[in-house]
């Protein structure tokens, strides 16, 4: 089994790495273009790892009361929801960050 995964981990990698390879070259060039990849990298890394945190915590929340109390069910989606939200708003900063939406 762990054959299997380390070659399609491999194969994933393999194409990935061609699809970077056959990209044009940045047309801007230079460390600006660079600091907005990164920022905006930074922006949806950090955010999807605080929604899933949320979600992790808020899901085992919410199964916990929907056990004891089944008409909570509501209620608790829509707080896992507020967590899922988190991960939205990153990815709009990221948009915004690369197509210098705002500013």
């Amino acid at each position: 089994m762990k054959l299997w995964n380390l070659l399609i981990l491999s194969g994933v990698l393999v194409l990935f790495m061609g699809m970077t390879a056959a990209q044009d070259e940045d047309k801007d060039g230079g460390l600006p273009s660079g600091m907005k990849d990164i920022a905006a990298g930074i922006a949806i890394g950090l955010s999807a790892l605080g929604a899933g945190y949320a979600v992790g915590v808020a899901g085992a929340a919410a199964i916990g009361s929907i056990t004891e109390k089944p008409e909570l069910l509501g209620k608790a989606l829509i707080f896992v929801a507020f967590g899922e939200a988190l991960a939205i708003y990153g990815l709009l900063v990221a948009f915004m960050i690369l197509f210098n939406i705002g500013a």
